[in-house]
C-alpha cells in the first residue's frame, strides 16, 4: 500500500489508526501504574513481578505502533512495534506460572509438582516461546519483498504459539488437578477457588490470542508477497485490537480486580492445614533431591515408580508447626499488607529441624 505516487510503500496493509494505539497505550499503561501499586501495596513482587514487566513491554508496543502509525514506511519503527506487541503476552503468561506455583506452596498436599521448580521450569519454557516469536516477529516485519525471509519468520512465530499453546493447556490441567483435589477433601476455600477461576480464565485468553495468531500466520502463508486484499485479518486492523490487545487488557485488569496478594500469602511457607481453614508457618517445600534432579524430573516421576516420593510431607505433622495468628486467607482475615509473625516461630522451626 502507499500513501501517494512520490511516497515509499506502507508497511502496513491497511491504514494504521492513529487515535487507537494511544487509547490503549494509555488503558495499559493505567493498567500497568495499578500493578506497581498493589505490588507495593500487598508486598507481593516476587509473584507477579512479571506483570508489571509484561505491562511495561506492551504499554511500550503501543507506544511505538501509535508512532509508526504516522511513519508507515519506517522499517525500525515498523519492527520494533511488533516485537514489543507480540513479546508481551508470554511475559504475562510468566506472571500466572509463577501464581500456579504459588498456589502449590500454599496446599502443599495437593501440588502436582514441586512447587518451587514452577516457575522455572515454565520461565524456561516461556523464554525459549519469547525467543522464538520474537525472531520470527522481527524477520517478518523486516521481510519486505523477500518470501523466503516472510515465510521463515512465519514458522517460527507458528512454532512460538503452538508452544505457548501447549503451555496454557498445561497449566490449566495442573491447576484443574490441585483444584479438583483440593475440593475432594474440602480444603478449596473461597481464596483458592477465586485464584483457580482466574488462572482458568487468564490461560482462556491467552489460548484465544494464540489461535487468532495462528490463523493469521495461516493467512499470512496463504498471501505470500500479497500487498493488496491479502485476508481479512491481515487487511482489517481490528482483528488485532480484538483477539490481541482486546484479550490481553481483559487478562490484566482481571488480575488487577483479583490482584493474587489478596488471596494467597507472600510467605511460601505459609499453607492451609488439612482443616480446610487454619493456616501454619511450615518448613516450606523438602524436597530430598538435587536441584538439578527436581528441574530434570519435576513431577517426581520417578519416586512414583519407586513407591516412594522424594518430598517430606510435613502437613502430615501438623501440631509441629505454629499456627499463624494474624488471620487466615481461607476465611478472608488476613492480609499480606501487615503480615504478623508468631514470636515462637523461629523457635519451633528449630525444634522441629532436630526430630
Amino acid at each position: 500500500m502507499t500513501n501517494s505516487a512520490t511516497e515509499a510503500p506502507s508497511l502496513y496493509l491497511y491504514h494504521p489508526s492513529h487515535v487507537l494505539p494511544a487509547i490503549f497505550a494509555a488503558l495499559v499503561g493505567i493498567s500497568l501504574v495499578i500493578h506497581i501499586f498493589q505490588n507495593f501495596r500487598y508486598r507481593f513482587w516476587r509473584v507477579t513481578f512479571f506483570l508489571c514487566w509484561g505491562g511495561a513491554l506492551f504499554t511500550t508496543g503501543w507506544i511505538l505502533r501509535c508512532i509508526s502509525s504516522y511513519y508507515p514506511a519506517n522499517l525500525n519503527l515498523y519492527i520494533a512495534q511488533s516485537v514489543f506487541i507480540y513479546l508481551a503476552p508470554p511475559v504475562y503468561s510468566a506472571a500466572a506460572y509463577n501464581l500456579v506455583g504459588r498456589l502449590m506452596n500454599y496446599l502443599p498436599m495437593h501440588a502436582v509438582l514441586n512447587p518451587n521448580r514452577v516457575l522455572i521450569f515454565f520461565v524456561y519454557v516461556g523464554a525459549a516461546v519469547e525467543s522464538i516469536t520474537v525472531a520470527g516477529a522481527a524477520k517478518n516485519a523486516a521481510a519486505g519483498t523477500n518470501l523466503n525471509e516472510y515465510k521463515s519468520g512465519g514458522v517460527l512465530i507458528a512454532a512460538g504459539l503452538v508452544l505457548q499453546a501447549v503451555v496454557e493447556c498445561l497449566v490449566v490441567a495442573i491447576v484443574a488437578t490441585v483444584h479438583r483435589r483440593a475440593s475432594r477433601t474440602r480444603m478449596a476455600p473461597r481464596n483458592v477457588k477465586t485464584l483457580c477461576y482466574t488462572l482458568y480464565g487468564t490461560s482462556t485468553f491467552v489460548l484465544l490470542r494464540c489461535i487468532f495468531r495462528a490463523v493469521e500466520a495461516f493467512e499470512m502463508f496463504g498471501n505470500l508477497g500479497c500487498t493488496e486484499n491479502c485476508g481479512p485479518i491481515l487487511s482489517n486492523e481490528w482483528y488485532l485490537y480484538a483477539f490481541e490487545l482486546g484479550l490481553m487488557l481483559i487478562f490484566t485488569f482481571w488480575l488487577n480486580l483479583l490482584h493474587p496478594g489478596r488471596f494467597l500469602p507472600k510467605d511460601k511457607t505459609r499453607y492451609l492445614d488439612l482443616d480446610g481453614h487454619t493456616e501454619r508457618f511450615g518448613p516450606g517445600w523438602l524436597d530430598r533431591r538435587s536441584q538439578w534432579e527436581t528441574f530434570v524430573d519435576p513431577l517426581d516421576i520417578s519416586g512414583v515408580l519407586k513407591g516412594q516420593a522424594s518430598h517430606e510431607k510435613y502437613w502430615l505433622r501438623s501440631q509441629a508447626w505454629p499456627i499463624c495468628k494474624d488471620g487466615s486467607f481461607a476465611e478472608g482475615t488476613a492480609s499480606n499488607r501487615k503480615l504478623a509473625v508468631p514470636a515462637n516461630q523461629d523457635v519451633l522451626l528449630a525444634e522441629t529441624d532436630e526430630v
